[in-house]
């Protein structure tokens, strides 16, 4: 019959029936089990004499223990360990060690004679710190550390020869050891989301390495030798402070190049003639401000996403790209491509483009003809912009004030777009109210703009208002007349709190609020915005994500990424909206 576990044994129970299946498979898995120690026994299983051998039993064949397999796979993921035993050593032929999601502070340096381990996994714990002796692991292929506290490694990183995975990121790395270098099995490596401000220029010695991500830190350049890796396949450098691309002359083989928000100006033939592979190339978030021809040279081209730069003008031949499928172009101040095609989607947008080729031939640099008279568009106001494209623009001229000629010029002529951006603009111009009748986009965007005038207010036909890259902390209530409202981008300005009059601006179907201070939202007050699909809080203070956000079941897209909330974590963030909440909705105390 069933025997009792002697009385004397500490620690929570774990049932002797998964200890005899450990002994016989060689695994033992004690996952969410409210551990906060390992029972000694666990340690010691392949060691003790079984209890079932001190029974006066009959064995059967299949339970000869003294044929016991020694255990070479252990997962106590998901409990509340705070520290490893030293007795781990008992346990040699461990191949796989899984303590993921506990609070370890720190690990045993007898971790370091499992010579027989290939896959420690210790994510998502409290480590601050490495044992050096874990440097001796000369099997290992697979570590995984990513979400902890770590600041610095070991020198002797570079003695891990084997390794093909390592994962790093969610630590508060500043800088990477040198002995990288030696790492030449590595194929994936992820530096997301740390502090590192460059990257060894050594690292391109690591010649197996296929993905490299160093998403989320404080690059400035890349180093030129990264260039030469020969089997890089997909490179992340997404939410840094480059300034450029590098130029990748051996990376023959990279098929997906992230670079957006960052702060890339030029975008170079150099970078792109030898990407032959590339299919995937993602720049959004940056201030291009022109596309080289030479991209018709990425013949693999599948995803292209260009959406807010400063793009101007596209080379037609774009259109020609042979497999491209997804071409995102918003944001963008494009003179010779319409908002309304632009939300078409690609293969509308494709077509037009391949429809003007000709176009491009007759005037390749789009140089205008020599006359004896003056351009309008060569003057200080473009009337051909105000009378066709309906266009008031006076933007990227460093100026404090719109001179009055600009409101001068547009007399009876209705004006639909207003681009006011890129100046050192304090205050809204008041005599934008004069446009109220016919304006409906208006573009505010990297001013130093502190609040928003009630002469905007007055704008009644507004539907788009990108007032990004200010000094706003507030909006007034009178903006609940901009009942037309749909999108309002309010990122990198100073909120501290989520505009309260937004909840009464029912029509609106985006807000980008990302990169400011804001620290709570009202989800029941969301929720009456029944129009709403896109709300973006990235990169605020948010200690808490209100279950009830759940309920808000128009949002198509929520980004919550780069706050200091706990739940939900970034594996359920990565999953995307709908996963995110459906997870919200769950939590709803009932």
């Amino acid at each position: 019959a069933g025997f009792r576990r002697p009385a004397a044994e500490p620690g929570p129970a774990v049932p002797q029936g998964l200890i005899r299946a450990a002994r016989k498979s060689g695994q033992l898995n004690l996952s969410g089990r409210n551990l906060s120690e390992v029972p000694e026994h666990v340690w010691r299983i392949n060691l003790d004499t079984p209890e079932e051998a001190h029974q006066n039993l009959s064995f059967g064949a299949a339970d000869r223990w003294w044929e016991q397999t020694d255990l070479t796979k252990l997962i106590l993921a998901s409990n509340k360990l705070q520290c490893l035993s030293e007795d781990v050593k008992l346990l040699p032929a461990l191949t796989v060690l899984d303590v993921h999601d506990n609070q370890l502070t720190s690990l045993p340096s007898a971790l370091g004679q499992l010579e027989n381990l290939q896959k420690l996994d210790v994510s998502h714990n409290k480590l601050k710190s490495i044992p050096e002796e874990l440097m001796q692991l000369s099997h290992l292929k697979s570590l995984l550390l990513h979400h902890n506290e770590l600041s610095h490694l070991p020198d002797g990183f570079g003695q891990l020869v084997n390794l093909e995975e390592l994962d790093l990121s969610n630590n508060h790395l500043t800088d990477i050891p040198t002995s990288f270098a030696l790492l030449i099995n590595l194929v994936r490596l992820n530096l997301a989301c740390n502090q590192l401000k460059n990257l060894p220029a050594d690292i391109s010695a690591m010649k197996s390495l296929r993905q490299l991500d160093c998403t989320k830190n404080y690059l400035e350049t890349v180093p030129s030798k990264l260039a030469t890796m020969a089997s890089l396949e997909q490179l992340y450098l997404r939410k840094n402070k480059l300034r450029s691309l590098p130029e990748f002359p051996s990376c023959k083989l990279l098929k997906e190049l992230h670079a957006g928000e960052n702060q890339i100006e030029i975008l170079n033939a150099e970078n792109l003639k030898h990407l032959n592979s590339l299919s995937v190339l993602e720049l959004r978030d940056n201030k291009i401000k022109s596309v080289p021809d030479e991209i018709t040279l990425l013949q693999k081209l599948e995803r292209l996403d260009l959406a807010n730069n400063d793009i101007s003008r596209l080379p037609y031949r774009l259109g020609n790209l042979p497999q491209l499928k997804f071409l995102a172009l918003e944001g963008n101040p494009l003179r010779t491509i319409r908002r309304d095609l632009l939300q078409k989607g690609t293969q509308e947008l494709l077509k037009y483009l391949r429809s003007k080729i000709q176009d491009d031939v007759t005037s390749p640099n789009e140089e205008p003809p020599v006359t004896a008279m003056t351009l309008p568009s060569e003057s200080r106001i473009n009337m051909h912009a105000i009378t066709s494209l309906k266009l008031l623009e006076y933007s990227e001229k460093q100026a404090a004030v719109i001179p009055d000629e600009m409101f001068n010029a547009v007399r009876s002529n209705p004006v639909a777009t207003v681009n006011f951006s890129k100046n050192q603009l304090n205050e809204i111009p008041p005599r934008i109210v004069e446009l109220k009748d016919s304006v409906c986009d208006v573009n505010l965007g990297f001013n130093k703009i502190s609040s928003i005038s009630l002469e905007l207010c007055m704008l009644h036909k507004l539907t788009h208002l990108d007032i990004r890259n200010n000094f706003l902390t507030s909006l007034p209530e009178e903006m609940e007349a901009l009942t037309r409202l749909q999108v309002i981008n309010l990122s990198f300005n100073r909120f501290k709190v989520f505009p309260s009059v937004l909840y009464h601006i029912v029509a609106l179907e985006t807000i980008l609020l990302s990169n400011n201070q804001v620290g709570s939202i009202d989800p029941l007050q969301l929720k009456k915005m029944d129009k709403l699909g896109t709300l973006d809080l990235q990169n605020n203070d948010l200690l808490q994500v209100p279950p009830e956000l759940g309920n808000c079941e128009t949002l198509r897209t929520l980004l919550l990424e780069g706050n200091p909330f706990r739940t939900p974590r970034a594996a359920i963030l990565a999953k995307g909206t709908a996963a995110v909440l459906e997870y919200l909705r769950s939590r709803i105390p009932t």
